[in-house]
This record gives structure tokens, sequence and C-alpha cells, in this order.
């Protein structure tokens, strides 16, 4: 079976590795197998579903591309190669060698190449990951309200804040328990740099659902753009009491020690915590940590500290190369 789909494979790269012309090979490869899968990832159903399910189904979309990128970059060495071939122009086999396995160096670098290109360019892929978070049974039962909240909603695709505010805010006054509209009208004050009516408006949620995530989440993130950073850490704190471990908490705080308190060895700790979450989860968030992770590389090397980082890292058990 797996024979036969490298054969497969095979006859379809070769004529893609043809046509590649005004992009490296390897760019536009990874470019087109990522299209793929953000097509994939955007006909996962969210509704009603947990963020784990979801994050499989992500996984599923990725790999299902991953076979591909690992012989297209094998093949493009080949093509390389045969142009450095003697001039009496002798027939040479050449061997094509692809590791399957999910543990192998071979196919991770092939899937976080996917992975990382997704994360920049497929808005379908934070979305799926974001939706899982929220649990249908929080929609409100009150009709008007709902006509409101899906006015608001479509406001928001536009990023007419203004007329969201406005229909988020008739949803809460005809339904005051209606945590989705409280959550979202915090996100559209928090668009327009409201920060205090975006608090108000995440308090007002938990007040209805002291476990709600969403808010739990965002007033940590308000806070550090009114550079209150304490603050800040106080209420991803608050967080982690209701949801420990969550990388989320991890990765929050990361971001707040290093750009805001300027403190690049917790800013490491953190987020080399919130990575190692991520890769066990196979969340594709962990590109997000390993971005910030090379930015506090790169500074803790002009500083002189990289065996300090590599003790944080080494703390947390993750390997450096």
């Amino acid at each position: 079976m797996i024979k036969k789909q490298i054969t497969i494979l095979l006859s379809i790269l070769f004529c893609f590795l043809v046509s590649a012309q005004d992009k490296s090979t390897q760019e536009k490869l990874i470019e087109e197998l990522s299209e793929n899968a953000c097509e994939c990832v955007d006909s996962i159903s969210l509704f009603n579903r947990n963020k784990t399910d979801v994050i499989k189904d992500i996984h599923s979309c990725i790999d299902k591309n991953t076979l591909a990128l690992q012989l297209g970059s094998l093949l493009a060495d080949v093509e390389k190669n045969s142009k450095k071939t003697d001039k009496k122009n002798q027939k040479k086999q050449i061997n094509i060698n692809v590791d399957t396995s999910q543990n192998s160096e071979q196919y991770k670098d092939s899937y976080n190449a996917i992975e990382r290109y997704m994360m920049k360019n497929c808005p379908s892929l934070k979305n799926a990951v974001n939706v899982a978070e929220s649990k249908s049974e929080k929609l409100s039962k009150n009709e008007k309200a709902i006509e409101f909240y899906n006015i608001a909603i479509a406001a928001s695709k536009k990023e007419d804040w203004k007329e969201a505010i406005k229909n988020y805010e008739n949803a809460v006054v005809e339904d005051p328990d209606f945590t989705y509209a409280w959550d979202n009208l915090g996100v559209c004050y928090r668009r327009v740099e409201d920060y205090d009516k975006a608090l108000i408006a995440y308090k007002k949620s938990l007040e209805v659902d002291p476990k709600g995530k969403m808010a739990l989440q965002n007033i940590p993130i308000v806070y550090s753009y009114k550079k209150e950073h304490q603050k800040a850490i106080d209420a991803y704190k608050e967080l982690d009491k209701v949801y420990p471990n969550d990388p989320e908490v991890y990765y929050g705080m990361g971001n707040v020690y290093f750009n805001g308190l300027k403190d690049d060895e917790k800013g490491l700790d953190y987020i080399s915590k919130a990575y190692k979450i991520y890769n066990q989860q196979k969340s594709p968030y962990r590109t997000d940590a390993e971005t910030i992770m090379g930015l506090i590389y790169r500074k803790m090397k002009q500083e002189d500290k990289i065996d300090k980082f590599k003790e944080i890292l080494k703390n947390n058990n993750i390997d450096f190369e």
C-alpha cells in the first residue's frame, strides 16, 4: 500500500518539478501542499467539538501532505544532482529513501515546514483552534438576543466594530446571561482600543460563567495592551487555577515576561513550557512559541548568555540544536 502510494506521488511530483519555475522548487512545493492542507482544515466540522478532536483532524490534514513534501524535497535533490552528471551522459542509478515514520527527522522537518507556512497563511487553521475553545451551550435561547448577535457577527467579519459593538450591547440587554455576546463585545472593544470597556465586558461574562475560558484568556491580554504587566501575570495565574497546565497560560506569561517586563530568562522558561505542551498536543501554536524562542535566543546570544539559554531549555527537557 505504501509503495503504491509513493509511486503515484512520484509521478505527480515529477510533473510538478518540471513546471516549478518562478520560485525555488522547495518553496513552491511547500506553498502548494500547505494550500491543500488549508483546504482540508477549512472542511473540518467545528460544531460542538472539543479542542483535542479538532487538533487531531488538523494533524491529519497536514500529515496527508507531509509524505509528498518528503518526496518532493528528495526529488529536487535528484534533479539538482542530475545536472552534474558527466559529459558522456552516463546513466546513473539513483535510490530514494523515504522514512515514513512520524518519529523520523525527515518526516518532522516536512511536517513542520507545512505547519509553519499554514500558521502564517491559512486563517482557517487558527480559526479552527479558536472555535474549538468555545462551547455551544453558551448561546442564548432568547430569539431577539440571537438576532442582534448574528448582526454583530456579520459586522465583525467586515471589521465594522462600531456596528458590531452596538448589536452585541443590544444582545446583552435582551439576555444579560449571554456569555458569547459579552466575550465578543470585549473583543470588539479591544479592537477599537477601549481597553477599560473590554475588561468590563469580560468580567460581566465571568459573572455568568466563572470558568469562561475566552474571558479568562483575554483579560490578561487586555492588561498587556494597557502595559499593566503585573496585572497581566496575576490574570494568567487566575486562568491557571481554572485550567491548570494549559499551554496558553505559559505562552501568555512568557510573552509578558519577555516583551513587557524584559525578563528574558523567565520569558524563555514559560515559553519553553508552552512549546513542550503544544508539541505533545500536536498543536499548530507551537510555531508561535518557536518564533518567540528564536527572538529570545538572538537577544541572549548578543548578551553572551547562550549557556543560560541552553540550561533553561535543558531544564524543560528540550533539546537545543
